[in-house]
């Protein structure tokens, strides 16, 4: 397969233009909501999570789904009617409230298998995050991720030139607001929340997103120090022609075990596994037709063709 990269330059541009400018819109939304661009789970706002599985649910001789209704009947009651409540694969109740004492808890789980039905108390799981723990997971995940932006300019700058890893953080910043964006979206649809994970996931994306824009850019400088006469366009297409193969294998092998966590993984890891999957999607989308097309338009209008000095 031979990409004729250029012709539709415009196209990938408005395409990625178009993905992130939801995510924001999205993010103003929740902003305006909820106090934050994404909805944020229990490890950064803290309090008391529950969640809780009907016993019928693993005989599977559940009738209705459970309705909330009653569920927020029931917290509205003990003085928590702002709580965040989720119904998960039907049977499967999650609740957020702040800081619950074990006898609160108590009289919520007995209200609920009242009112609501019988929930299998081996199942049940309580997480409980004091606020100031949940801001300093937040600042620590914030500030791990902009040491490796930098450290991510300062390897790039070194290794080729400053416009390649300009270019190069332009396609982690892309591929970071479109996994952003998409959560915002689900946070508003769907209740989605983001925790520690989530920034995990941003760290992870980043790495493999930086390792694909590093092939492409070694191959265009290679391919610049063998045909000096080439326009930039062309050297670019031909880089990125020699390394799709690369790209698009390296990304499917990479995202077949990460759609097997995210159908078959728990809970825990599914939305973790579906940022992952969102953010190598983006990665290598940004690395071929993002990244190189910016990078030569750049050099065409600046008329460079100095080589970055070859390290390794």
């Amino acid at each position: 397969m031979t990409l004729n990269l250029f012709k539709w330059e415009k196209l990938w541009w408005s395409i990625s233009a178009l993905v992130i400018l939801a995510g924001l819109v999205a993010m103003v939304i929740s902003w305006t909501q909820l106090g934050a661009p994404l909805r944020p789970g229990l490890d950064f706002v803290g309090g008391t999570r529950l969640q809780l599985q009907l016993s019928c649910a693993a005989p599977k001789t559940c009738g209705e789904a459970i309705d909330i209704a009653p569920v927020r009947e029931i917290l509205t009651s003990q003085g928590l009617g702002n709580s965040a409540v989720q119904v998960i694969d039907q049977y499967t109740l999650a609740i957020r409230t702040p800081t619950l004492e074990v006898d609160q808890r108590e009289a919520i789980l007995t209200a609920l298998n009242e009112k609501v039905g019988k929930f299998d108390a081996e199942t049940i799981q309580i997480d409980t995050v004091g606020p100031t723990i949940g801001k300093e997971l937040f600042q620590s995940g914030i500030l791990a991720f902009l040491i490796s932006l930098a450290g991510i300019i300062v390897y790039l700058t070194v290794r080729f030139q400053l416009d390649y890893a300009f270019f190069a953080i332009l396609a982690l910043v892309h591929d970071t607001l479109i996994t952003a964006g998409v959560f915002a979206i689900l946070g508003l649809v769907a209740g989605t929340e983001v925790d520690s994970l989530f920034l995990v996931s941003l760290l992870t994306i980043i790495g493999f997103s930086v390792n694909d824009t590093v092939v492409i850019y070694d191959r265009i400088r290679e391919t610049l120090a063998q045909f000096p006469d080439l326009s930039i366009n062309q050297v670019v297409e031909d880089a990125v022609n020699q390394t799709l193969g690369r790209s698009i294998n390296t990304t499917l092998t990479t995202l077949l075990p990460l759609v097997a966590i995210f159908f078959f993984g728990g809970e825990t890891l599914k939305y973790f596994a579906l940022a992952l999957i969102i953010g190598f999607v983006a990665g290598a989308y940004s690395s071929i037709f993002i990244a190189s097309t910016l990078w030569a338009w750049w050099r065409n209008r600046s008329g460079e063709r100095r080589l970055a000095s070859p390290s390794s």
